[in-house]
């Protein structure tokens, strides 16, 4: 006898991508310890459950996948004002 898993698709997608961002060494401990600066426990408890996630023991809820997908895209470059002028053109 064999359990079906879930039809899953998003976050088949959103797993695998976020699994290639954390084999970039010390790419998990950092999204770790950003996690534990927001008051949410400590950073080896955020590398604990970073790594069930990417084994697929725990589904993460959309606010936290959220929060892991800005994190992991960083900060967004302003724009200078030269570059969207010329981009006009």
């Amino acid at each position: 006898m064999f359990t079906l898993k879930p039809d899953r698709p998003y976050f088949e997608a959103w797993l695998r991508r976020t699994k290639r961002q954390f084999a970039v060494s010390g790419r998990l401990t950092q999204t770790a310890t950003l996690l534990a600066a927001q008051g949410d426990g400590t950073t080896e408890e955020w590398v604990a459950r970073l790594r069930t996630m990417i084994d697929d023991h725990e589904v993460p809820s959309i606010e936290l996948l959220t929060r892991i997908d800005a994190l992991l895209a960083g900060p967004s470059r302003p724009s200078s004002q030269t570059d969207s002028q010329a981009s006009l053109f």
